[in-house]
């Protein structure tokens, strides 16, 4: 299943402003309860939230970054950085901040927080660090940069006292976890969508969207579903980590000869992840032999021999 549909479901269900409220407050542990009072702006798909007057604070002293994955990203802390970098600029440009001056300035306080629902079993709370993304020299140098993001898995069963503080949350754990359910059942992914919105309006769970939007929601489930562009993306992704992690290791062994063969074994790493993630979609066996010599300008003798060895 595309990874986007539910990105952008999930911005659909919290376009509104008092939902977005509840949420912030139940991540703050706040109580503000005027909707207005929340500054909602969105780049690149990411929600930048500040409160007007937050009495505990000065004005704009806090700036929030929600974003939803629906696949795990270890690399959210240097996408964090990017875009607090991007903000923070915009910020000091139009309040004309002299960042020369010997005096110290003022910023807003940033979080940084994922809002993740894939496949792959995480913690409840997850912090991912910038610093455990940077290669590490010899030494105990410490890097200068530091950007932590906070990753909650909002998984229905997941962070229970958080989706009681925000049952809008809920329900769309709910309504994805029912998806998931029903598709397991052996629905495709039509007959998947339409049953759990009527089970849902049915159990109240995003019933006011639902019943309003049904096709708009459902249009928007099925739009994000692609079988070849999802299987293209566990190519690039499988080659592309498994190429990055033979290169690293090739990397390591210096002037050993151990580059080459990383790289060599990291391109296989990455060819096995390829048929792995079509075998589970049941994608027959020549179309598989076809898709790596394809993709992998590999002979049918090469393509068989993954199958065969490395694959079984």
């Amino acid at each position: 299943m595309n990874r986007n549909y539910k990105d952008r479901l999930f911005r659909f269900v919290f376009k509104n402003k008092k939902d977005l409220l509840d949420l912030y407050n139940a991540i703050n542990g706040t109580d503000y309860d005027n909707p207005e009072e929340l500054e909602v702006n969105t780049l690149e798909n990411v929600l930048y939230l500040s409160m007007k007057n937050d009495l505990s604070f000065l004005i704009d002293a806090e700036l929030n970054l929600y974003e939803h994955q629906s696949t795990y990203n270890p690399n959210m802390p240097m996408r964090g950085l990017l875009y607090f970098a991007g903000v923070y600029n915009r910020h000091i440009s139009s309040r004309e901040i002299n960042i020369y001056s010997s005096s110290p300035k003022v910023f807003p306080f940033p979080q940084h927080i994922v809002f993740y629902n894939g496949t792959q079993e995480e913690p409840d709370r997850k912090i991912l660090k910038l610093s455990d993304l940077f290669r590490r020299p010899n030494g105990e140098k410490e890097p200068c940069l530091e950007c932590q993001t906070l990753m909650l898995n909002i998984n229905y069963g997941h962070n229970r006292e958080l989706m009681k503080k925000c049952r809008r949350l809920e329900e769309y754990a709910i309504f994805v976890d029912t998806i998931r359910k029903n598709q397991a059942k052996g629905q495709d992914l039509q007959e998947a969508v339409e049953a759990s919105v009527e089970s849902c309006i049915a159990g109240g769970v995003l019933a006011d969207i639902l019943r309003a939007q049904k096709a708009e929601v459902v249009q928007m489930v099925l739009e994000g579903f692609d079988q070849e562009a999802y299987e293209k993306a566990m190519k690039k992704e499988g080659y592309e980590d498994g190429y990055q992690e033979g290169k690293e290791d090739g990397y390591q062994e210096g002037k050993k000869s151990g580059y080459q063969d990383g790289i060599e074994q990291g391109i296989e790493r990455g060819i096995c992840g390829l048929i792995r993630s079509l075998k589970e979609f049941d994608i027959p066996k020549e179309q598989i032999l076809q898709k790596l010599q394809d993709t992998y300008e590999l002979t049918e003798e090469e393509a068989r021999g993954y199958i065969d060895k490395i694959c079984r």
